[in-house]
């Protein structure tokens, strides 16, 4: 039994941690902390946990967090973990961090996409991205995980397989993306009150959103060259999932067999990620809840192109699912534990 600690345990990805790791017979809370809800109870900030959890929220004070936990998991806006996090710290404890201050190897992409200064680029080179599908032997060993945003997580599982096989011209991809609401965090703001998302659906961060650099970091990789997308993300009048829809030129004729075969070398004994059958489109709602993502594709011989699909649960898959996966290969324990959820429905 290991002890966790979770900075931001009151924003959604934190309180889909403390909801996954109640269930996780290895794992005991020790740590609920909220800067905004401090020694209120937790309960009283989310009445579902009314007579589940009892603990009172408690600040973000890393150092001492280190002393009672041996994992910690930081569920927080960018900038707060790489302020936090010292070499003391990692030396009595690992961190899973929810935020993109480890995800981008390159501190003056980080900078320059999200303005701020990073506060401990030392830690860039050691931090491991934690796709657990692409780089689960990494993960096992590291100290420090930079937990995959939700975009990336199912934007690269769509497309990872035709890079990774060369099928596709890299130059040519576009991703068109659309998320629910929860995507955006639990603070208040004009542009997600209800009467401003209700009947309606926008792109944002045209051309501009900082998922990009981390998409295309992720997809140079399995390239093994730079790669430059169009990536485009939709907010859509729904509480949670994200869909994403990729467009690629094909390098040369293939059949539907082909592609199909390469998708099941990569994902075939992959628990979470479930290829689907042909023809069939990834829905939200089949994934809602749960720790699965669903992706498929469709040949378009008329235009040369292949058009690669995903769709996830923006908070489990896309952050605390993905976190508590993480954690399971660190800690040596099954790689799904706390993680059996059946997708609801409707």
């Amino acid at each position: 039994m290991i002890k966790a600690g979770i900075i931001g345990s009151t924003g959604y990805a934190g309180s889909e941690l403390v909801r996954l790791l109640l269930g996780h017979k290895e794992v005991d809370i020790a740590w609920y902390g909220s800067r905004s809800y401090i020694d209120k109870k937790y309960c009283e900030v989310y009445q579902n946990m009314f007579q589940i959890v009892d603990n009172v929220c408690r600040d973000d004070n890393m150092r001492e967090l280190a002393e009672e936990a041996d994992v910690i998991f930081t569920a927080t806006p960018q900038g707060l973990c790489a302020s936090l996090v010292s070499e003391e710290i990692l030396s009595k404890t690992k961190i899973v961090d929810l935020s993109a201050d480890f995800r981008i190897k390159d501190v003056h992409v980080y900078e320059e996409w999200y303005k701020l200064e990073h506060k401990s680029p030392q830690f860039l080179p050691e931090a491991v991205y934690g796709l657990c599908e692409i780089n689960r032997e990494a993960i096992r060993n590291a100290r420090l995980i930079a937990n995959p945003g939700c975009y990336p997580t199912c934007s690269t599982l769509s497309v990872y397989p035709m890079i990774k096989e060369g099928l596709i011209d890299c130059s040519t991809i576009i991703i068109d993306a659309k998320s629910g609401t929860s995507g955006a965090g639990r603070g208040a703001k004009m542009d997600n009150l209800y009467c401003e998302v209700n009947e309606n659906i926008k792109a944002y961060g045209v051309a501009s959103h900082r998922h990009t650099p981390e998409i295309e970091e992720q997809l140079g990789y399995a390239a093994g060259s730079e790669i430059r997308i169009n990536f485009t993300p939709h907010l859509v009048p729904m509480n949670r999932g994200i869909l994403v829809t990729a467009y690629a030129s094909l390098k040369s004729a293939v059949s539907y067999e082909d592609v199909k075969a390469v998708y099941d070398k990569y994902y075939s004994s992959e628990r979470f990620v479930r290829v689907l059958d042909r023809d069939v489109c990834p829905q939200t709602k089949w994934v809602e809840g749960s720790n699965y993502v669903d992706v498929n594709f469709k040949i378009d011989p008329r235009t040369n192109r292949i058009i690669m699909m995903g769709a996830m649960d923006n908070l489990v898959k896309g952050a605390a699912g993905q976190a508590v996966q993480n954690m399971n290969l660190m800690f040596g324990f099954e790689e799904a534990e706390g993680l059996y959820q059946v997708p609801m429905f409707p």
